[in-house]
């Protein structure tokens, strides 16, 4: 039977060998939660609002905003403590995580703007070429006047 140790540098030692898997399951499961790269680049949508509306659900972050917190919490912990031999590496990849999520982040509320707007420009459209305006039969009578010129 293994003997228990209550000395205060093995407690700190294990302290921090727990912290650092904590800080990096948390990476672990914010980068599981980003979305795929397929799922940002291909669409199976009929028309361009409905792209954009594929995404800007592509573009979530789920709950990786959540769990990157929590790895930065117990990363800052650690590192206020002095528990990480290495603490350069994790905060690197934290920052690297930090930085795609607020692109994600940046790009989701762009795309959703986008597709806000494009409703309401496609009426607009309609509108205008229902009122007798018709780019095709403007272009060809510009075509002909500066031919006969």
């Amino acid at each position: 039977m293994a003997q228990s140790t209550f000395d205060d540098d093995d407690l700190f030692g294990e302290a921090a060998d727990e912290m650092r898997a904590d800080v990096e399951e948390h990476l672990a499961s914010a980068k599981a939660t980003l979305p795929t790269a397929d799922a940002v680049w291909e669409t199976d949508a009929d028309n361009v609002l409905g792209a954009l509306n594929g995404l800007r659900s592509a573009l979530d972050t789920g709950d990786a905003v959540e769990e990157l917190r929590q790895a930065k919490k117990q990363y800052v912990m650690g590192e206020r403590a002095g528990a990480f031999e290495d603490d350069e590496e994790l905060a690197d990849e934290i920052e690297a995580l930090q930085e795609l999520v607020e692109t994600l982040e940046d790009a989701h509320e762009q795309v959703g703007e986008l597709a806000s707007l494009v409703p309401q420009l496609k009426s607009d459209l309609e509108d205008a070429h229902a009122g007798g305006v018709d780019a095709e039969a403007d272009a060809e009578a510009d075509g002909e006047e500066e031919a006969e010129a």
